[in-house]
């Protein structure tokens, strides 16, 4: 065949009447060959949702990209009896391309069903399971060769922390040495039913029996303390118990030092407690700190050495 070939992105498709090899990446998306063996034309398509309104990028959604890459092969030849279909993809793949919950089995669905709908014969599905695939697409012959992508260890680990959140609330533990501050992030983040606040702690010593104890998912951390400041207690955690840590402090404002450091630790993010308008009551805490907190509850936080850390 020719050496011509062609990578579709998500929300492409292509169709040609000339040999060329169409390859894509599919992780929870579909892609849908069509075939004409009589005349040797064929197309692909890559999706990304079963539907959708976005004018700008219509072939994001399957029932567009299926319809627009069948009216394309039927232009060149009306005959419907002599196109043949194979679907690709549909994977459930935590952190690809639209993935979620169900999703992929949604976008299996609408191809499925329309191609059903015109009459299009599937000859192949290779669809569903948990990881990602390539497929190369040999519009010469006809052949798809599909090539599954292996999970990478980090991939694992993150399914397997969505799945230890799944149905329960995000646990929280609040670390700050002033009551007031403690009683402020709590009220904040409590106004959202999906995370409970697990326990307090006053200083790094305190924090550190309160992880033991309460395994908390998300840690927010202040870093005048006393005795152990936060940056050397973010140190140690990063190296021993690693968790998603939220700085929360009042000398961690943009273009600091100790905001440098802290993000160069580790921590997941840093907030300065100017920008979270603690003080006011006017629901800024609560809307910048919940996303956050859900966000960070679905990292995974890598291990550090001491000499990764140490010089920080």
């Amino acid at each position: 065949m020719s050496g011509n070939k062609i990578f579709i992105l998500p929300g492409e498709l292509t169709v040609s009447r000339k040999p060329v090899m169409i390859s894509t990446l599919l992780g929870s998306c579909v892609a849908v060959c069509l075939y004409n063996p009589k005349k040797g034309y064929a197309g692909m398509n890559h999706y990304m949702l079963p539907f959708g309104e976005n004018s700008s990028m219509k072939n994001k959604y399957g029932r567009n990209a299926i319809l627009k890459l069948l009216e394309m092969m039927l232009r060149l030849d009306p005959d419907k009896n002599n196109i043949e279909a194979h679907i690709y993809g549909g994977g459930a793949v935590v952190g690809h391309l639209s993935s979620g919950a169900g999703i992929g089995k949604k976008n299996i669905d609408i191809a499925n069903q329309l191609l059903a709908e015109h009459g299009i014969k599937i000859k192949t599905r290779r669809v569903g399971g948990n990881s990602g695939r390539k497929i190369f697409f040999d519009t010469g012959t006809g052949k798809i060769e599909e090539k599954m992508i292996e999970k990478s260890a980090m991939t694992k680990q993150l399914e397997q922390k969505k799945q230890a959140l799944d149905g329960r609330k995000v646990r929280v533990l609040i670390v700050d040495d002033s009551a007031t501050v403690r009683k402020i992030i709590r009220a904040a983040i409590s106004t959202d039913s999906g995370i409970e606040i697990v326990g307090e702690a006053e200083d790094p010593y305190h924090a550190r029996e309160k992880i033991l104890e309460l395994d908390p998912d998300v840690i927010t951390l202040d870093i005048i303390m006393p005795k152990m400041d936060g940056i050397t207690f973010l140190k140690k955690l990063m190296m021993h118990m690693p968790k998603p840590i939220i700085v929360v402090s009042s000398v961690a404002q943009k273009g600091s030092r100790q905001r440098m450091r802290a993000d160069e630790i580790g921590a997941f993010d840093v907030l300065d407690k100017e920008d979270l308008s603690l003080y006011k009551g006017d629901g800024t805490a609560a809307r910048v700190l919940v996303p956050k907190i859900k966000l960070a509850a679905s990292t995974v936080v890598k291990k550090k050495s001491k000499e990764e850390v140490g010089h920080l």
